[in-house]
């Protein structure tokens, strides 16, 4: 009986144990694995894309810690990606092939693990005041492009579909493209639809005064930007790209059934934006290249391997690499989610 009021102490201690090993428990299940991941441009509308799963916590209820920072082009993305300085990135098919095919030795080449422009956003854009209405009127023209513009890298191929010769090109860093066409001097410029259009009219140029030429409606299928992610972290920790994807493809449903929130995410990391301009572009980027008519008949974030190994004889022949781009060496599906979590598009609009 002498015993019996200690009883109650060891059984406060005891549960005083369970309740602190509980609390714990969290801590290590939610020790947090990190991501370095670069986007292929500034924090415009369709960053918003990647920085709503980060806003909302999904990257972080899926065990990650991800760091997002802007680029300067996805011939950047591709490189920092390859030297370890990122563990995944945001960047255009045609440069990561680029990359494969000119360095073949390399030992850390970036693969692809999700499609998400399934069409590239690359576009000739010109003023109705010069002529030029259809492809075909660029021959002899002066077109302008910072040397590694997506779409003066692919213009071979556009150029090719549509029978377009002796064409000149001038050189500029990006802030300049779009001014100098607004100044007459250049007859056309290559970019990404959504980014030069908005630029131009930023620049005091009408709409209805602007020729959009987008490379997918002129027969060229080329894929856009995808995730991509070194070698390294696919190997030591797959499980970590999973769950990127996974939790990437939560946030990107909910920006497509309402975008326009979505841009306060964006506004958090540059605060000196256009909140409507950039609003615009969002939509733009996802109406013409993430929920395009080609991503709605092939699944978001897959690719079709004879779609993707054309690609590649084009990327081979148009940029003149070193040697051939191999489709499946870009590539990999491994690491996709379910499909009931690719299930991201919004209805049709009736």
């Amino acid at each position: 009986m002498s015993h019996c009021p200690a009883l109650p102490r060891i059984a406060r201690r005891g549960l005083l144990a369970v309740a602190s090993a509980l609390l714990a428990a969290p801590t290590l299940a939610l020790a947090q694995t990190p991501i370095k991941f670069q986007l292929d441009w500034r924090f415009e509308g369709p960053a918003a894309l990647f920085l709503a799963a980060q806003a909302k916590g999904y990257y972080k209820a899926a065990g990650l810690d991800v760091t997002i920072d802007a680029g300067n082009g996805s011939g950047g993305t591709v490189t920092r990606v390859a030297s370890g300085t990122y563990d995944m990135g945001f960047a255009d098919m045609a440069a990561l092939m680029e990359f494969h095919a000119n360095n073949p030795d390399a030992p850390n080449k970036p693969v692809a693990v999700m499609m998400v422009y399934n069409n590239t956003p690359a576009a000739v854009l010109a003023l109705k005041k010069s002529g030029i209405t259809k492809p075909a009127d660029l021959s002899g023209k002066k077109l302008g492009a910072p040397g590694f513009d997506a779409g003066r890298r692919a213009f071979p191929i556009f150029a090719k579909a549509n029978g377009i010769s002796n064409v000149t090109w001038t050189s500029m860093d990006p802030p300049l493209r779009e001014t100098m066409l607004a100044r007459g001097d250049l007859d056309a410029i290559t970019g990404f639809s959504f980014t030069s259009l908005l630029n131009l009219e930023a620049r005091g140029v009408k709409t209805e005064d602007i020729v959009v030429l987008p490379y997918p409606a002129h027969g060229v299928k080329l894929y856009g930007n995808v995730i991509i992610a070194t070698p390294k972290i696919i190997k030591e920790n797959p499980a970590a790209v999973k769950a990127f994807l996974s939790a990437f493809s939560k946030g990107i449903k909910e920006v497509m059934a309402n975008p326009d929130p979505a841009i306060d995410f964006v506004k958090a990391r540059d605060g000196i934006i256009n909140v409507d301009l950039e609003k615009r572009r969002l939509r733009m980027a996802i109406d013409a290249v993430v929920a395009s008519a080609d991503a709605r008949a092939e699944g978001f974030g897959v690719v079709v391997p004879g779609r993707l190994a054309l690609m590649a004889s084009q990327v081979s022949d148009a940029f003149g690499t070193k040697t051939r781009v191999d489709p499946n060496a870009v590539w990999t599906d491994a690491f996709l989610p379910p499909k009931a979590e690719l299930a991201v598009f919004p209805p049709l609009k009736k």
